[in-house]
């Protein structure tokens, strides 16, 4: 009897989705630190430094005073006025804090997304190269991840036109626009995003704006969607410019006509997001100086690694716009990005991504290099990527 129960418990179809290779890396690293070896981590977009001074007070504070209880679930009401707050110092944008939602990091803000604008079987389009749980979430609710490639002539960013196509190809229910991009940091212009943005709403093409690496912008400053529209879903998150990663808390802006949706997805998933956390991300906004100085950290480690790699022997990457990552093509050394990962790991002790985790078919030539940690890691990988290339 116990035997015939336990066969009734197999992962169902909707579970099976591959996996985000870069946690199978930051997995590996660790087995191998856990020998003893030093590893440069540059698999995982996370940044090295911690959240704000202000943050951490602010959780301190809170740990010794009253108990933390759930909070209403689309957030905190001052966190959601600070957020929008926000909006304005940024964009210039008065923007109603009634359309923001907290959720838990923006994993969950795209979770709550894709369920409240799809239903399955709908088709939605991404770039690629681009984020693997956009296919993935997608694919495990039911819908149709769509992808439409770039290239060079577009500095591999989507383009209207590419969407269109696709669009009149078969129709497309929505679209996930990325600027700074992951994995490849490229960004697009004002105009640029205007136009997808206004053509895909004129086909009837929901648009979902993946803004989290906004304010680690080197070549422009980046857009956001809520200058352009006001019918468009746009995702962000206190993990990268404001240094949060493990206290899993990011926000969406949301049309009027989504809130309610929203609101009931989240009140059944999750009920609130973390109170400890809602409390340090509304404190993180007063960390200004001290985040600016991280990013400048980072356009210093970007700038050592583009002038370092193509002496160590990786010489093309997509364009490095914003976010804190290099996409390496590393054809002329191999075609197996998984392999050349594996071995660069073991036997240099540098973890990076391959690129098939964001691109299944041409990112077997790429590699992902995340540049979020210390300068002195930075110039330590390009020497160690150096020595192992002349091995190998």
């Amino acid at each position: 009897m116990l035997g015939r129960a336990r066969n009734l418990l197999r992962p169902s179809e909707r579970s099976n989705v591959p996996p985000f290779i870069v946690m199978d890396v930051v997995a590996a690293a660790a087995r191998l630190e856990a020998q003893g070896r030093r590893i440069i981590h540059m698999e995982v977009g996370q940044p090295a430094a911690g959240a704000p001074t202000r943050a951490i007070a602010a959780a301190r504070d809170a740990l010794g005073g009253a108990r933390l209880g759930y909070t209403e679930t689309l957030g905190t009401e001052t966190l959601r006025r600070r957020i929008a707050r926000a909006y304005g110092e940024w964009h210039g944008i008065d923007l109603d804090p009634g359309r923001i939602v907290v959720t838990t990091g923006s994993s969950a803000g795209f979770i709550l997304a894709f369920l409240a604008a799809f239903s399955a079987g709908d088709r939605v389009a991404i770039a690629v190269p681009g984020y693997p749980p956009y296919r993935h979430i997608l694919s495990a609710l039911g819908c149709e991840p769509v992808a439409i490639e770039t290239n060079a002539e577009t500095r591999w960013a989507l383009t209207a036109d590419a969407l269109l196509a696709g669009h009149r190809h078969k129709p497309l229910k929505g679209v996930i626009v990325a600027s700074p991009a992951n994995p490849s940091g490229t960004m697009v212009t004002a105009t640029a995003l205007s136009d997808l943005i206004h053509c895909a709403e004129d086909a009837g093409i929901a648009v979902i704006s993946d803004e989290i690496y906004h304010g680690l912008d080197y070549a422009f400053v980046a857009e956001s969607a809520a200058r352009i529209a006001s019918d468009v879903i746009i995702i962000n998150s206190f993990s990268k410019y404001f240094c949060m990663t493990g206290w899993r808390i990011g926000w969406m802006v949301l049309p009027p006509s989504m809130l309610r949706a929203v609101e009931r997805l989240q009140q059944n998933l999750a009920i609130s997001v973390p109170t400890l956390s809602q409390i340090a991300a509304e404190a993180a906004f007063e960390g200004r100086q001290e985040l600016e100085t991280v990013r400048r950290g980072y356009e210093e480690n970007r700038r050592i690694l583009l002038d370092g790699l193509p002496r160590a022997g990786f010489d093309s990457f997509l364009p490095a716009d914003g976010a804190f990552y290099l996409y390496a093509d590393i054809s002329r050394i191999s075609t197996d990005s998984f392999a050349f990962a594996t071995r660069m790991l073991e036997e240099a002790g540098v973890a990076a991504t391959p690129g098939v985790d964001f691109d299944p078919q041409r990112g077997r030539n790429f590699l992902r290099l995340s540049y979020a940690g210390s300068a002195d890691d930075m110039r330590e990988a390009v020497e160690r990527i150096g020595n192992w290339l002349r091995q190998i």
